[in-house]
Parts: C-alpha cells; structure tokens; sequence
C-alpha cells in the first residue's frame, strides 16, 4: 500500500477523518469512555483520538497504525499534550494485530474498516479486544443517497461496498453489535477534511517541483477535488456507530 499521497494529503490534519475536535470529544462522552479505561484504536492514523481521549478522560491505550509519518506524528502529539506515559504506539498491520483478549473497555477504528475487508470483519477484530460489557466504535461511511456508476469507477468500488444509514445499522446488528450512539459528520467537517487538503496538496506542489510524486498529486488534487464537488458531497455520508455486544437472549 502506497501511503504517501494520503501522509501528503494530510500533513495538515490532526485528526484523518471529516470529523471535529468537538465531535471527538463527544464521541469519547459517548462511549463512556473514563479515568483508567483501555482504549485500542486500529489504524490509528496521527493518534488524536488516544491522546485527546488520554488528556480529557485520563484513559491509557495502544494505537496501531502501518504510517511511520502518522506515528511520528502521534508520538509527538502525546508528548505535546502530556499523556506520553498513557499511550502507546505500535507500527503495523492493524487487520494483524493481536491484542490481549478482554483487555479493553473500548475498541475503535475510525475510516478504516478495509483492516477487516469491510465493515462486520473489522467488527470481528475489534470485539475480540474488548470484555463483555467494553464498546466497540466504528467510522464508515453510507450513502445519503446511492451514487451512480460513475462516481463508484471514480472511488474504485463494488456496488455495496457501503450502504444506507440504515442498512449499515442492520450490518452492524448481523456482526453481533448493538447501535447505542451515533456521532455523525456534517457538511462542514466534511468541507473542512476534503477542501482543507486541496491546499496542503497545492502548497506541498510548489515547494516541491522535483519530487518524483509530483505529478502523481497534481492528478490527485484534480481527481478528488472533482470526485467530492461532483459526488462526494451530495451521496457519501460519513458516521462514528458505538455499540457494544447484544445481549444474548433466553
């Protein structure tokens, strides 16, 4: 996997999702996350979620991630917030990782279900990290509305892949899992995450004419520009689901 347009795209962003510090904060409220409590984050991007989670909750956790960038980047946002001896980082594989079974009270991965091939996969990964009574919190995206072929060509994606809102809730319900919450992206955390890397992207390609991933970015830049302004905005919806394991009934 070719990380480096996506480190390139990002180098702005602390947190790799359409999704606001206000919305972390509240998500982490949401999954009743708390002083002492084990958090695991699978393809933990720049960490933002341990550390913020470290910092306003006093939770400790393990992120797994297979950037280098994004780590270094991680390691040092613990650091800069004071919860280094709170968090911990681990580069790697995250559809690999192994995790002590039962040991987490949440498990998490936000944008990135293709460490499981899909959304009850990664439900699948992540439940074996948590106890019975733990969360697990899962970032996907759904369709507002189905695209046309076009746009999937363009994202390079089989025809349900994702689904309705709906539909991802009842995805959720085959894996096992309970919906409990939902903290969802707006327009605008959708605006400040696509349109804001347009200009990371366009000030990375001035300074950087040589570079032998410059015309790769250039088109880019003009592809995802072009796919959100035609599809993206209108059709792709982007949610945080926690949930916890079903009850198990008599």
């Amino acid at each position: 996997m070719n990380l480096r347009p996506h480190e390139i795209a990002e180098a702005d962003h602390r947190i790799l999702d359409p999704f606001s510090e206000a919305k972390l904060r509240l998500l982490g409220e949401a999954a009743e996350v708390a002083a002492g409590s084990r958090v695991l984050d699978l393809a933990c991007g720049k960490g933002e979620l341990l550390c913020r989670w470290a910092a306003w909750f006093g939770a400790t956790g393990i992120g797994v991630d297979l950037s280098h960038v994004f780590l270094a980047a991680a390691t040092a946002r613990a650091a800069e917030l004071g919860v280094d001896d709170r968090v911990t980082f681990v580069h790697g594989d995250a559809g690999a990782y192994e995790p002590e079974p039962g040991a987490y009270d949440v498990a998490s991965c936000l944008g990135a279900t293709w460490i499981g091939q899909g959304l009850i996969g990664t439900a699948g990964l992540l439940r074996r990290a948590i106890h019975d009574e733990g969360r697990i919190v899962i970032g996907e995206p759904y369709w507002i509305e189905p695209p046309p072929q076009e746009a999937l060509d363009r994202w390079e994606m089989q025809a349900g892949e994702f689904v309705s809102l709906a539909a991802t809730q009842g995805r959720l319900a085959s894996a096992g899992l309970e919906l409990i919450e939902l903290v969802a992206a707006s327009p605008d955390d959708w605006d400040r995450y696509e349109a804001s890397q347009w200009r990371t992207i366009d000030r990375w390609l001035r300074a950087n004419p040589d570079d032998p991933d410059h015309a790769r970015m250039r088109r880019a830049l003009d592809e995802w520009r072009e796919t959100y302004l035609r599809w993206g905005r209108r059709h792709m919806g982007w949610a945080v689901f926690v949930t916890r394991p079903a009850w198990r009934r008599s």
